[in-house]
C-alpha cells in the first residue's frame, strides 16, 4: 500500500500528500538550478530528513529515560557538489539550552541520533558532520 501520492505541477514543482494524515508537502527545484526555490527542494527535504529523524530517535530514547529534550534546536547546512550534482555533505549543529547533566544519557542520546534510519539508509560517501553543542 503506497504511504504518499504525488502530483507533478509543472514549472519544476511537486505536491505529495501523506496518506495516512492528509498532510502535504510541496517542492520547487532550487533557483541555482532552474527552479523558483519558493519551497523545499528534494535535496532539502533530504537534509531535513535527516535531522528530523535523529531528533524522534533522540526523543524516543529521552522519554525511554525520563528525560525531556524541551529547548533542544537544530540547524542544517546542506552542502552540495556540482558534478555530478548531489548532496556532498549534511551538517547538523544541535543546540540544547538546558541539557541533562548526566554524561551516560548525552552520549545515549547522541549515539541514537547518529544510527536512526535515516542517518543508517545514506550513502556512506555522503558526509554527515553532526555537532552536538551540549
Amino acid at each position: 500500500m503506497p504511504t504518499i501520492k504525488s502530483v507533478y505541477q509543472g514549472n519544476l514543482r511537486t505536491n505529495m500528500r501523506h496518506l495516512q494524515s492528509g498532510l502535504e508537502v510541496i517542492t520547487d527545484a532550487p533557483v541555482d538550478n532552474n527552479g523558483k526555490g519558493e519551497a523545499f527542494s528534494p535535496t532539502d527535504l533530504v537534509a531535513a530528513a535527516l535531522g528530523s529523524c535523529m531528533v524522534t530517535i533522540m526523543g524516543i530514547v529521552a522519554e525511554r529515560d525520563g528525560v525531556s529534550l524541551e529547548g533542544l534546536s537544530w540547524e542544517i547546512t546542506k552542502i552540495m557538489n556540482s558534478q555530478p550534482r548531489k548532496i556532498s555533505e549534511i551538517v547538523i549543529d544541535f543546540h540544547w539550552e538546558k541539557p541533562v547533566n548526566d554524561p551516560t544519557i548525552l552520549q545515549k542520546l547522541k549515539n541514537a541520533a547518529k544510527t536512526c534510519p535515516v542517518a543508517l539508509s545514506l550513502d556512506p560517501a555522503l558526509k554527515q558532520t553532526i555537532n552536538f553543542n551540549f
